[in-house]
Formats: C-alpha cells, structure tokens, sequence
C-alpha cells in the first residue's frame, strides 16, 4: 500500500465508478472526491467508504466540500463536465465545457502543485488543451484519457469478430478521441499473431468503423448517459502506472510537440507513464496511409482548438 492521495473532480456515473474502483482495490491511501452537487458527493464517499470496509480496503475516502480541502494530491482526475443536449451545437459544448474546465483547474492547481491531471472530460483532445492553456504546467503534468478506452473497444470488436482470443488481444489506437480516430491494425495483434494474419481486410475494417462508433452505440442505448465502466477501467491503469512508476506504455492524449511533425496540438499518441506523468513519446514508424488519417484526426482537433483560441481564450486571458 503506498501513501499517495487521488483526487477525483465530478462524481457521476465516471468519477463515482472510478473512485469505487480506486478504494476497493486499495490503490492509493486517501481518495478526494469533488462535485458541485455537494449533497451527491458526500452520498458517493459515504457510499464507497462503506464499500472499503467490506473489501478491508486500507484506502480513505473523503468528500470535499472548500477547494482547501481537496489538496496534496498526487493525482486529480477530472471527470467535470456537462453532455450534449438536445438543440446545442457542438461550439456550445465545447465553450461550456472550457469554462468549467478552466474553472476546475483554476481551483485545484492552487493547493495540488505536484498532481499529475489526467483529464476525461469530453471533447477531450480540446479539454487537454484547455487545461494545459489556463494552468500553463508542462505537458508531462497534464494527460487525456482515451487511447486505452478506444484500444479497449477495438480489443472488443476483434473478439466479437473471431470469436476467440479473449485476453490476449492487443489492440492500438491512435488520433483524437473522436469519428477521426486512427484505429492501427498494423500494431494489433491476437496473441502476438498480427491481426492481418487472422482477419481480411474487410473484417478489419469492420472493426476499425464499429471502433470509430464504441461510444455512440452505447449512447443511443442508454438514451440518456454514456460509458462509464470502461473508461473508468483505463483511467485505472494510468493511475497504476503513474503511482507505482511502472513505466508502461499506453495510448493517452498529450500536447505535441514537434512529434510526429505537429506543434501545440493535443492529440493520442503512445506514451510512457511514470511517477512524472508522461515520461516519454513513442513515435511509431506509420505507414502513408495512417500518417494521412492521423493528419486528418489532428486537423479535426485543430478546428476546435481554433474555436477556443477565438471565442474563449481570447475573451479570458
């Protein structure tokens, strides 16, 4: 059991999966949970507390009701963040959801100086951005979720499509977290068999469009709310990783920065995780067509960032 503390910001169907998971596992020390909704937050820690108790779990849960309280923490996740509603546009969302983020991160830097963030609010790529921009820390310090979410979807459709090999799939995505995502069959494999030795191309492009559509399909399920489970489940493993400074390497979304021939731009790209978050960039060796799709994801991203640049920041900073 080590002494560290992880801070997550907003409590729904995420944050509260991911703090139920984080407690009973008994990965950190202390766990800080924050939301605006203050009756909810101290309902999930009390909650989740109990759940320690029945797991023997060592790990305290706390909720935080001042900014003060929610401090020295070596990790913050946030989770913060409203969904698309009927009748908004995409700009909408997105400069709603920067002002919340810039909020957040103005309120947790202040008393968590050392944290590494990690970021899973949507649109993500642009979150990223959002909190590197108002927080002004490096980009080793700030980290976006969804490489392992969207990896963890196309691991899924593979299965769904050979039926067989549950466990020992690995599967690599890359790109914004987005319909631009860059699903790599080249890198993914069936028990250290490539994937083009046991699927056609047809089949792999199956999955790579079923990949692109992971989080829609449950969506329009649901009809209210989105996934929760599997990226709670990933942002588990850059905890892991960051905590006990294994070192491993996991698609998450970072600002880049010359990298794959791109500047100030955030997008998913292998990276290694550490105790300093992002300890280093892997540059795959792509092919001309992923090096196109991947310029296209990028550029998809760009166009939010210049939404921001010119509607938010401009008016905040």
């Amino acid at each position: 059991m080590n002494n560290k503390r992880v801070g997550i910001v907003g409590v729904g169907n995420v944050g509260a999966t991911l703090a139920f998971t984080l407690a009973t596992k008994n990965i950190c020390s202390s766990l800080l949970l924050k939301d605006l909704r203050e009756n909810i937050v101290q309902a999930m820690a009390l909650d989740i507390s109990q759940a320690t108790n029945a797991a023997k779990s060592k790990t305290i849960v706390q909720s935080c009701i001042k900014d003060e309280e929610f401090k020295d923490c070596d990790i913050v996740v946030i989770t913060a963040g409203i969904a698309r509603k009927p009748g908004m546009s995409r700009d909408d969302l997105l400069l709603t959801n920067a002002k919340i983020m810039t909020s957040v991160i103005n309120s947790i830097t202040k008393y968590n100086p050392n944290a590494v963030i990690i970021i899973v609010s949507n649109p993500l790529d642009a979150m990223v951005y959002t909190a590197l921009k108002a927080s002004n820390w490096p980009r080793n310090k700030i980290i976006g979720m969804a490489g392992i979410l969207d990896s963890a979807r196309m691991a899924h459709f593979i299965f769904e499509k050979l039926g067989y090999g549950q466990g020992q799939i690995e599967a690599s995505v890359m790109g914004g977290h987005g319909d631009d995502m860059v699903p790599l069959a080249d890198f993914s494999t069936v028990d250290g068999v490539n994937l083009s030795e046991v699927l056609s191309k047809k089949d792999i492009d199956d999955i790579v469009f079923k990949t692109k559509n992971g989080g829609a399909q449950i969506v329009k399920l649901l009809e209210t709310g989105s996934a929760y489970y599997a990226p709670a489940y990933s942002t588990t493993l850059m905890i892991e990783a960051i905590l006990n400074n294994k070192r491993e390497v996991y698609p998450c979304a970072v600002r880049l920065e010359g990298e794959y021939g791109y500047y100030n731009i955030v997008s998913g790209v292998p990276v290694m995780l550490g105790s300093n978050g992002i300890e280093k960039i892997i540059e795959l060796n792509l092919k001309d067509e992923q090096k196109n799709q991947f310029s296209k994801s990028i550029a998809s991203v760009q166009e939010l960032v210049d939404t921001l640049e010119n509607k938010f920041f401009n008016n905040i900073l």
